[in-house]
């Protein structure tokens, strides 16, 4: 043999050739693709944000003295007032620019006569929902003191359960 250190040398170098060139295929195939798989974490961003906002407009100053905002909505179905405190609550940002999330809202409670559970029409946002927006449904169970439409019985008035649910989506 004429040059044995050449040979070794030549074999060294491709080698190493290919663990870099087989470096650079891992980091170039490596690169993150959205895919559609990973659209459901908008989803959930939007969900927390929803039942963050029922939670706070169920929380009382003072829970032994005032009711919670929540409460006071449902017992005087005041659709107005829920409107200005949940679009406040979910459209807010840091930004000069308010989110646009559109919303939905009903309360259903069980009439304790026949069981039959009713639902009415708490409030909307301003654009109808048509049923082509990918949305989620947030809820939140508040105790109310109200006699509810529909129901003459006396065992109709007092302390009921009524559950809120909210239609969330983005424009």
């Amino acid at each position: 043999m004429v040059n044995e250190g050449g040979q070794l040398y030549t074999i060294e170098g491709v080698a190493a050739a290919l663990l870099l060139l087989i470096t650079a295929y891992f980091i170039v195939n490596s690169t993150s693709v959205y895919t559609p798989g990973d659209t459901h974490i908008s989803d959930m961003q939007l969900e927390v944000l929803g039942a963050d906002a029922l939670a706070v407009m169920d929380t009382a100053p003072d829970s032994t003295v005032k009711k919670s905002p929540l409460r006071q909505i449902v017992e005087q179905e005041d659709s107005v007032l829920f409107n200005s405190i949940f679009l406040q609550t979910i459209n807010a940002r840091a930004g000069q620019r308010q989110d646009d999330i559109q919303y939905m809202a009903n309360v259903t409670y069980v009439d304790p006569v026949d069981n039959t559970a009713t639902s009415m029409h708490l409030a909307n946002s301003s654009r109808p929902f048509t049923g082509t927006e990918h949305a989620v449904r947030v809820s939140r169970w508040v105790l109310v003191e109200k006699t509810f439409p529909g129901c003459a019985y006396t065992s109709c008035s007092g302390m009921h359960a009524a559950l809120v649910e909210v239609l969330l989506w983005r424009d």
